[in-house]
């Protein structure tokens, strides 16, 4: 189509551009081609027909827009305490504008005398209202209040750009150029069932008037529409994906459960099953013996038995003739879930191998021989199980534990150890929020165990300031004098971190002091330790020989002392509400009364008394990860790993959870009446999709 052709078009060539500013829009905004300027989209309007005198304004006013002359205006401090401050007068009052960046930029624009329109939102300092950093329109050149769109399109730049004059009146200028070009012909990639069914605007008004609305409610139906569409095309990409995973990819036949199964359930099972962890095994049953292979994402708060059912994966492969492996992201994980294996395996005559970047040269020869000869059926191991010496003759399940800290590369190279791919279990201790779920793994299965095994109960939270320090102390004593163990962990922040290694060591030191030997021990584990003086420490703690336990979040996931009742998280508003709450899981695992004590300063962000507020609220791991999720976006929760499917122009996970759940029913609705895309009402979708995708490594196959 002519627009496909068109929208491909360099920026470059684009009307007010040229190659320096093109090199700019690439480098500051990923502007590469016509389309990607036509999708940065404004991030908010400003109504032009509403002015605002100074002397209305107040400080609990939100963001407004006034007309008025620059007074005078001075340079002030040096170095990084320099500012810029101008007057700003109407007929009303004076306000102070004040800059702290791109000072020589806006030295170069404002002047006494000259009339701006201006935009910002007005705070008061000293009793003196002001705006900081206001966004600038001079008045002489195009201020136009009866023009078409009244509400003018701010979009985001950045200083550089501003000083090739690509502020947002600058890009507004190009998104009109590029417009005017493309007029009627922007082509629609939506079927006109679907759009004629939800009553949709069409693609080329909506995008026309996201950028130029002629009202208020044209823009939200814009808007709409056009989250609608990119909501869409992600979950056709994750369900499509999904149905051609199962029609293609065939999976290990585990027919019986047979011997191994049998006997751990019936003679070694340490306790009842919970209801929910029953249901997973039967979801993870019916998978293994389907023909299909198994891709699952297996979600469990801390405590909720993960390891129980992993276990019981791995001996149904057994039980068919084939190996397991179980991969962790760190050696104390992985070393934990061995050891927590073992206590099973060994009573079943199972020979269990840990691999780990420490393992000693003897112990990697002996397992590279035990899988060589068929006779090593478990290896349990970090990302040294990637390596290309680990060859399984029948790999059958590969578990994955956290597998959020795995890269989908990494993952994808435990495929390449079989011939035929291994069933996938993947799982989290971090509860996932169900539209972040959708999105990210809205290609897997899930799993859900949402139950506590019985007996166990709520952990009390508490939130202290520091200087009730000594209070604490003396409720740690209490405890121990009970016979309880107590973990002390610090923050561990990789920008600092011989900050954070020195807070650690003080804080080791003034525990030692509190709780002097002979009368109590107290250990310390952090990341600069070698590994066999970790495992040594981690060991000490475990049998009961110290008390306390003074470590950096290298105790995050993974360490299970059941005698452990009392959790002191030290500058707790530094950690994020997960990691908080998968600290917190480390308490509670026994049939004592256990504590989480969340230790802070008084100074406070709004962010951090919401996570504060939160842990002692509630020990709900979902009920927390959406409060997080609130809190700090979609991207930083998912990591990394996941880019692409983040990478959302206009749609957002937080707010937009509506939208998403309508876009998903519609996308099922398609796939199973088309699975292929191929009827002829559908070819305008699966034209965008490979446009969309086109050239993008697709690792949606891989869990």
């Amino acid at each position: 189509m002519l627009t496909d052709t068109i929208l491909a078009t360099s920026i470059e060539f684009l009307k007010g551009v040229g190659p320096e500013r093109a090199v700019l829009l690439q480098k500051e905004l990923g502007i590469r081609t016509y389309e990607d300027l036509l999708y940065h989209f404004p991030f908010r309007y400003v109504d032009k027909t509403s002015i605002h005198k100074i002397g209305e304004l107040n400080e609990r006013m939100p963001f407004c827009q006034m007309i008025g002359k620059i007074g005078k205006v001075s340079l002030i401090g040096k170095g990084t305490a320099k500012r810029l401050i101008a007057q700003f007068s109407d007929d009303t009052g004076t306000i102070e504008f004040i800059w702290f960046k791109g000072i020589p930029w806006m030295q170069k624009i404002i002047h006494p005398g000259l009339e701006f329109l201006v935009f910002g939102k007005p705070s008061e300092f000293k009793g003196k209202l002001n705006i900081v950093h206001p966004e600038m329109e001079s008045v002489t050149k195009e201020v136009n209040l009866s023009g078409k769109s009244v509400l003018q399109p701010v979009y985001p730049s950045t200083e550089k750009l501003k000083t090739k004059g690509l502020d947002s009146k600058g890009i507004a200028k190009l998104q009109r150029t590029l417009l005017e070009k493309l007029g009627e012909h922007i082509h629609e990639v939506l079927p006109e069932k679907i759009v004629r069914q939800l009553k949709m605007t069409s693609r080329t008004k909506a995008l026309h008037e996201i950028h130029f609305p002629a009202s208020m409610d044209n823009q939200k139906a814009s808007e709409n529409r056009l989250k609608f569409e990119e909501l869409l095309f992600v979950q056709l990409k994750l369900l499509r994906q999904h149905n051609i995973r199962n029609l293609q990819i065939k999976g290990h036949v585990f027919e019986k459960v047979g011997h191994y199964v049998n006997s751990f359930y019936k003679e070694h099972m340490p306790f009842e099953l919970t209801n929910a962890q029953k249901r997973v095994i039967k979801e993870i049953r019916q998978d293994v013996r389907s023909g299909k292979q198994m891709n699952r994402l297996l979600q469990g708060d801390v405590g909720s038995g993960k390891t129980i059912v992993a276990l019981m994966a791995m001996l149904i492969a057994l039980d068919n003739g084939m190996e397991a492996c179980m991969m962790a992201p760190t050696e104390i994980l992985a070393t934990q879930h061995y050891h927590s294996i073992t206590k099973f395996t060994e009573e079943l005559n199972i020979p269990v191998k840990l691999l780990t970047g420490s393992t000693k040269k003897s112990v990697r020869r002996e397992i590279e021989a035990g899988l060589a000869a068929g006779n090593l059926p478990i290896v349990i191991g970090t990302h040294a199980l990637l390596e290309n010496w680990v060859s399984f003759p029948n790999l059958g399940i590969v578990i994955i534990d956290e597998q959020h800290r795995f890269g989908v590369a990494q993952r994808s190279t435990m495929w390449q150890k079989n011939k035929i791919p291994p069933h996938v279990l993947v799982m989290t201790a971090t509860p996932i929020p169900r539209t972040l779920a959708m999105t990210l793994y809205g290609d897997l299965d899930i799993s859900v165990i949402d139950e506590l095994p019985p007996g166990r109960k709520d952990i009390v939270t508490r939130h202290v300031f520091e200087t009730k320090r000594l209070e604490v102390f003396g409720f740690i004593r209490k405890e121990i004098e009970k016979g309880r163990q107590v973990y002390v962990v610090y923050p561990l922040i990789e920008e600092s971190e011989t900050l954070d290694y020195n807070n650690l060591m003080e804080g080791y030191v003034a525990i030692e002091r509190e709780f002097p030997k002979p009368k109590y021990h107290v250990s310390i584990v952090h990341g600069r330790m070698p590994a066999a003086d970790k495992e040594y420490e981690m060991q000490r703690f475990k049998k009961g020989e110290t008390n306390i336990l003074v470590s950096t979040t290298v105790i995050e996931v993974g360490v299970d002392v059941p005698n452990a009742s009392i959790m002191v998280i030290e500058s707790a508003e530094k950690f994020g509400l997960s990691q908080l709450h998968q600290l917190r899981g480390r308490v509670g695992r026994g049939a004592n009364q256990s504590y989480c004590i969340l230790m802070t300063g008084y100074k406070l962000s709004e962010d951090a008394k919401i996570r504060m507020e939160t842990m002692v609220r509630t020990n709900n791991g979902f009920e927390i990860s959406e409060v997080d999720l609130r809190l700090r976006g979609p991207g930083d929760l998912a990591g990394t790993q996941q880019s692409g499917m983040l990478d959302l122009k206009i749609a957002n996970l937080i707010t937009d959870q509506r939208i998403l759940t309508a876009a998903r029913h519609i996308a099922l609705e398609i796939l199973n009446d088309d699975s292929t895309l191929s009827k002829p009402e559908n070819q305008v979708l699966l034209d965008q999709l490979n446009h969309l995708y086109a050239g993008s490594t697709d690792w949606s196959i891989i869990s």
